[in-house]
C-alpha cells in the first residue's frame, strides 16, 4: 500500500510539474506576444516630444489604436476596421493626456496610452477648421464635459445612455455637447456584421438571446472615417 501511495503522489507531482511549465511557456508566450511593448519607453517619449516640437498635437485631437483588450478584435471584425479603440487628447500643466473610457473612464498620459496599444501604432486626427472651431472657449468645454464622465464604468454592453460608457461614445458625446458637431455617423447594433464566431461568442455571453439589435452604436471607424476629420499623424 505504501508502495502504491508512493507511486501516485509521483504521478501527482509530475503531473503539477507538467501544469507548471505550461502555465510559465504560456505567460511567456503571451508576455512576448501581447504584453510586451514593441517601443520602449524612451522611445515613445521621444516620439511625443517631436510631435510637441512639429505642433503635431493639439487640444481637442482624437486619437485611435487598436487595443489588446479581450473584445478588440471583435470590435475590429463588426466594424471592419484596424481601429478599436480612440480618445480625445488635451493639454494640461504642459503635459498632455488622452481622455479615454476603459475601467473606469480616465485621463491617461499620452505616452502611456501609445504604450499600451498594439505596437505601438497610433492616428491622430484633427477637426477640420480646427483654428476656428476650437477656440479656448470651447476647449474648456470639451474638457467641462469630459470631466462629466471620469470615474464611470465601462459599458460592455454598448448602451446609448450616460450611466456607463464605451469609448467612441465618449468622444462623440464630448464633442456633440460642446460644440454640437456630430462626429461619424450613428448607427444601429444590428448594422454591424455579427457573423463572424469571435463576434458571436462575445455576443452570446453578453446578451444570451436578447441581443439588443436597435441600440445606437457610435463604433471608432465611424469616427476614423468621418470626413469632418482631418489626419494629423500617422505612426
Amino acid at each position: 500500500m505504501k508502495k502504491l501511495l508512493s507511486i501516485g503522489a509521483i504521478k501527482k507531482t509530475i503531473f503539477l510539474i507538467l501544469i507548471l511549465l505550461l502555465i510559465i511557456s504560456g505567460g511567456g508566450y503571451l508576455k512576448n506576444n501581447f504584453f510586451t511593448p514593441s517601443k520602449t519607453s524612451e522611445e515613445i517619449n521621444k516620439e511625443v516630444k517631436q510631435l510637441v516640437e512639429n505642433n503635431q498635437l493639439k487640444n481637442g485631437d482624437i486619437i485611435f489604436q487598436t487595443s489588446i483588450s479581450g473584445q478588440s478584435r471583435a470590435i475590429q471584425i463588426a466594424t471592419k476596421s484596424q481601429y478599436s479603440h480612440c480618445g480625445i487628447i488635451f493639454k494640461d500643466k504642459g503635459q498632455y493626456y488622452v481622455y479615454e473610457a476603459v475601467q473606469p473612464v480616465k485621463v491617461t498620459p499620452l505616452d502611456i496610452w501609445i504604450a499600451r496599444g498594439k505596437n505601438g501604432h497610433y492616428v491622430v486626427k484633427r477637426i477640420k477648421n480646427a483654428e476656428k472651431i476650437l477656440t479656448e472657449g470651447v476647449i474648456q468645454k470639451l474638457k467641462k464635459e469630459g470631466q462629466k464622465y471620469l470615474g464611470k464604468n465601462y459599458d460592455i454592453y454598448f448602451n446609448w445612455s450616460d450611466d456607463q460608457i464605451y469609448c467612441s461614445e465618449l468622444v462623440w458625446k464630448i464633442y456633440k455637447n460642446a460644440t454640437g458637431i456630430e462626429i461619424g455617423k450613428l448607427e444601429k447594433l444590428g448594422d454591424f456584421d455579427l457573423s463572424s464566431k469571435v463576434v458571436k461568442d462575445i455576443i452570446k455571453k453578453r446578451y444570451r438571446k436578447n441581443i439588443p439589435l436597435n441600440e445606437t452604436v457610435i463604433s471608432p471607424e465611424s469616427i476614423y472615417s468621418s470626413d469632418l476629420l482631418t489626419t494629423v499623424k500617422r505612426s
